[in-house]
């Protein structure tokens, strides 16, 4: 077996391992034992959120037994998004946050991540001790008695908190009056909070796709199925739309022609904005190797910096606080504005996009007119197996033709993912019809060499 933690937390199909009732339990049990590690003068504590999937109930249920039962109190905030579970880890002085959810992933499947008191994500570490508590057995026998068990709590008006914090990242000054916004909240964790944020802060507000019945999460809707949302932003002729994931953390916009807006879009017009008003610091943005080619084109013609990361948010804010950055994200649409939060949030990021067109009074197709997009194609290929994709002499061969053939008009990226068994192949290039071609190959070759 390999590592428990994928990149963003533990990852499966529901009631079958490693996400059953039975290790959800273990997986509580062993991070309240390392939070009660923690120093502290009170009893410790644990919130728990989750998104909206069937799932969720029997999760949350085993993930509280498990928690009180190492004596260690929890309190339970509902369908909450992700980063909503952050901040509120970090108002209540908590020692953790658990998420229950799987993010973009369909309905079968579910999940679990861990923030720490601070609002970040674990480090690898911290998921290394507890995934060794569990395999080693080493908790087995601590078992607090009386009092000293876990007490479970509603935090009622969880929602509410998370609201006003959301609300307060959006200027002053502003406003979202003649603003007509559709939203695509994915049946998922958004589908409360995001409809009422936006409507407050004055914008006519028309949502879709925001009653969750547990099993059409992410259904055809959301971040990454946009369809929906472009037509309905066409029918309504609306300024805007947004689509959120199942969990709330990934921002994917459609300007007010129907085109979808990608995360490297959203950087570069916030980065732009930013650095006009004084507020990128540094010079300096972070984004990672699945960023699009014209992503770069563009900052290079702002002269603003980009530093590389890894793919996955954890990856990219680690970055961001080792070069001191404010601003970093994925094309994907997780987005991270440091001077607001500690982890994405599709609603914040949403929010400064649309400070951006309230700012320089410009509709989002010519704001996001500074960036070309270069073709892209991806594929997502299943496997058995990860075999270094380095080690593969003839799959690096088929990297360098293609490589070779782009002449620097563009680039080759595969690599796998971190939380589903699969090979990503992507290109882009300076024509549909030459990254299509090499596109193809590259997959036949990844099937050929890896199966």
């Amino acid at each position: 077996m390999g590592r428990m933690f994928g990149t963003d937390g533990v990852r499966g199909v529901a009631n079958m391992a490693p996400m059953t009732a039975e290790m959800v339990l273990e997986i509580g049990r062993a991070t309240a034992y390392v939070c009660k590690q923690h120093e502290n003068t009170q009893r410790h504590k644990i919130v728990i959120g989750k998104d909206t999937r069937v799932s969720g109930y029997m999760l949350e249920n085993a993930l509280t037994a498990g928690i009180c039962s190492m004596g260690v109190d929890v309190y339970l905030l509902g369908p909450i998004p992700t980063p909503g579970i952050a901040f509120i880890t970090r108002s209540m002085r908590a020692d953790a946050g658990l998420v229950i959810s799987a993010s973009h992933n369909p309905y079968q499947d579910n999940g679990i991540k861990i923030f720490s008191r601070s609002g970040n994500k674990l480090p690898d570490a911290e998921e290394d001790q507890i995934e060794a508590l569990i395999t080693t057995g080493q908790i087995r026998d601590i078992r607090p008695t009386a009092d000293e068990v876990g007490k479970a709590t509603r935090i009622d008006d969880a929602i509410g908190r998370y609201i006003v914090f959301c609300k307060n990242t959006f200027p002053d000054e502003m406003t979202l009056e003649g603003l007509k916004i559709v939203l695509d909240c994915a049946n998922g964790a958004t589908y409360k909070v995001a409809p009422i944020i936006f409507a407050e802060l004055g914008a006519e507000v028309i949502a879709i796709h925001h009653e969750p019945n547990g099993t059409n999460i992410n259904d055809q809707c959301g971040s990454q199925h946009t369809e929906d949302l472009r037509r309905k932003v066409l029918e309504e002729g609306a300024d805007i739309g947004l689509a959120f994931d199942g969990d709330g953390d990934r921002l994917i916009a459609v300007d007010e022609n129907g085109d979808a807006i990608t995360g490297d879009h959203i950087i570069a017009i916030c980065a732009k904005w930013y650095k006009e008003r004084g507020w990128l610091k540094n010079n300096r943005v972070i984004a990672t190797v699945m960023s699009n080619f014209g992503f770069h084109e563009a900052m290079k013609q702002q002269r603003i910096d980009v530093g590389i990361a890894a793919v996955g948010d954890r990856y990219v804010l680690e970055m961001m606080r080792q070069d001191d950055a404010v601003i970093g994200g994925e094309a994907s649409g997780h987005l991270i504005f440091a001077n607001h939060h500690t982890t994405g949030d599709g609603i914040v990021a949403a929010l400064q996009l649309l400070a951006v067109m309230r700012s320089k009074k410009k509709s989002l197709s010519e704001l996001a007119s500074m960036m070309r997009l270069f073709p892209q194609k991806l594929v997502n290929l299943n496997v058995q197996e990860k075999p270094p994709i380095e080690d593969i002499p003839e799959l690096q061969t088929a990297i360098q033709a293609a490589e070779a053939t782009l002449a620097g008009a563009g680039r080759v990226l595969i690599r796998y993912s971190g939380t589903q068994s699969m090979c990503r192949v992507m290109v882009e290039g300076p024509s549909v019809e030459l990254t299509e071609k090499l596109t193809d190959d590259l997959v036949e070759a990844v099937k050929k060499c890896i199966g």
